[in-house]
């Protein structure tokens, strides 16, 4: 049975509906997973008016919850009113308050388990009075009460400490705890969502040269590499701190499955050199959302010049990642019982027990 993807609208005045409409009738999409939209048709339609000829006939199937969604259709759930005023280009309240809706009642249906993944189309940031990182994380509880942003791509996945955070305030929340929380999350999903059973992860410096032994700053002395020793103490592959400037310079990120950065454009700047047809995922939340890694763009509102490429990854990866947590689940759900017993030098180990093949004696243990 085909998965329920949600895909939010964004900022109404952006280049949301442009980039959902193009990466969704491109490829197969319709071959793998039913879309729900959230939006409205009135102001869809505005949109599609802006573009060519090509995408004028889109006919939508409205329906009032995803249970009525048909397959190979553009479904669409009206959640919020014709009368929105859109003024492509240009940041509003009005377009504010339809994205909030947009994603406020997607979010529903995730929490519901109506749809099994949400994609979240670029909103004003106004609109949620941050990101929709944070907003997600205080909706869902993620894992410790924490979340993490991963912007991932084919060959570079770069997760960020402090999010969106103004540079003045970056070093008073680097600290051990949160280091360590971050490597933990990002951990788990490497795990359960990328099939990674031991994943090499590095970790970035906060300042020029690694902090050159404490002369342009002792952050990595003092916080950031005790906390890649407790890393490693716990069982973690963590290497580091890097500076940065030299890592992705020298291609040494290529040796890693994924870089824990300090911060935002730390992190950012060099993927998005790199790759600017990556996704925005949130790591450790109980559910699954993806998001192009791109913003509004009101520059390009109404031109039919919108790349709709990080969209269609972000609709692609919120797919392979329904199918990877669920295999992860699966294999795990009837784990082989095992013993605990000792080998001939006295070192523990577990005696794995099948019991389609094995007679187990209670009585040896």
């Amino acid at each position: 049975m085909k998965p329920i993807i949600a895909i939010s609208t964004g900022d109404t005045n952006g280049i949301g509906y442009e980039v959902i409409i193009k990466a969704l009738l491109e490829g197969h999409m319709f071959e793998l997973f039913k879309p729900v939209i959230y939006g409205n048709a009135v102001v869809a339609k505005y949109h599609i008016q802006t573009l060519g000829d090509y995408w004028r006939n889109i006919n939508w199937n409205v329906i009032d919850s995803p249970e009525q969604a048909k397959d190979s259709r553009l479904n669409l759930i009206v959640s919020y009113p014709d009368s929105t005023e859109v003024t492509l280009g240009v940041p509003s309240e009005a377009a504010n308050k339809a994205a909030k809706a947009s994603l406020d009642r997607a979010c529903k249906d995730l929490k519901d388990g109506k749809v099994q993944a949400l994609v979240t189309a670029p909103l004003n940031k106004e609109a949620l009075h941050g990101g929709h990182t944070e907003y997600l994380e205080k909706m869902f509880n993620g894992a410790n009460g924490g979340s993490l942003m991963m912007l991932c791509s084919e060959g570079l996945r770069v997760a960020l400490v402090c999010n969106h955070v103004s540079i003045a305030d970056i070093p008073s929340q680097i600290t051990e705890e949160r280091i360590l929380a971050k490597l933990n999350i990002l951990q788990q999903s490497l795990i359960r969502d990328f099939g990674l059973e031991k994943p090499r992860i590095a970790v970035l410096a906060l300042n020029p040269h690694a902090g050159d032994a404490g002369l342009l700053g002792k952050e990595e002395q003092e916080i950031i590499a005790p906390a890649i020793q407790k890393a490693n103490e716990q069982g973690l592959w963590v290497f580091g701190p890097y500076a940065a400037d030299g890592f992705f310079g020298s291609g040494h990120f290529k040796h890693f499955d994924a870089v824990l950065a300090m911060y935002h454009d730390q992190g950012l700047i060099p993927f998005k050199t790199l790759d600017m047809s990556g996704v925005n995922y949130t790591a450790g939340l109980p559910v699954i959302r993806t998001s192009p890694d791109h913003g509004t763009a009101y520059d390009l509102v109404g031109k039919d010049q919108a790349d709709f490429l990080s969209m269609r990854n972000a609709m692609y990866m919120a797919y392979d990642l329904i199918r990877a947590r669920a295999e992860y689940d699966e294999l795990r759900e009837n784990p082989l019982p095992f013993i605990e017993r000792e080998d001939k030098e006295g070192r523990p180990r577990r005696e794995f027990i099948d019991f389609k093949t094995t007679k187990y004696d209670s009585s040896r243990n």
